[in-house]
């Protein structure tokens, strides 16, 4: 537990992919979700997975883990009740209660790293359970 506490605080090197995948979703529109993971041998968080434009909300918390934690970017588009077209980019901190106690304390403490690069994110939402990040969850918070 001090091993983890001490690399936390340390901070996580955020990879340059990082960022570039989440700009590609963000201007290009090339891919729907980015999964973030942290290698803890390397120190750094990682690309996990990287949704498909044909790919929806199921696709990511499908790429989700039930026993260990993970970050997601997702990019909900939607119609206003005025009939346009928006879209809103989501930051998700995965936790779940399975998950590993050295694991939650990395990503709790490292998430900033993270989100520090991600400019352009419009909302976060913070999940242990599947049912605290539903699509009535995102799609609530995006209106």
């Amino acid at each position: 537990m001090a091993m983890a506490y001490k690399m936390a605080t340390e901070g996580m090197n955020v990879k340059e992919e990082c960022q570039k995948w989440f700009m590609e979703m963000k201007w290009k529109k090339v891919h729907r979700f980015v999964v973030y993971k942290i290698d803890e041998r390397s120190r750094a968080v990682l690309v996990d997975k990287v949704g498909g434009p044909g790919e929806g909300y199921e696709e990511l918390v499908a790429a989700l883990p039930n026993d260990d934690c993970r970050y997601a970017v997702f990019d909900f588009d939607f119609v206003t009740v005025d009939n346009c077209q928006k879209s809103k980019i989501f930051f998700i901190a995965w936790s779940p209660a399975a998950s590993r106690i050295r694991a939650k304390i990395l990503y709790a403490t490292s998430k900033q790293g993270l989100r520090r690069l991600l400019d352009g994110v419009h909302y976060e939402v913070q999940a242990t359970d599947p049912s605290e990040m539903g699509f009535d969850v995102i799609r609530g918070r995006a209106q």
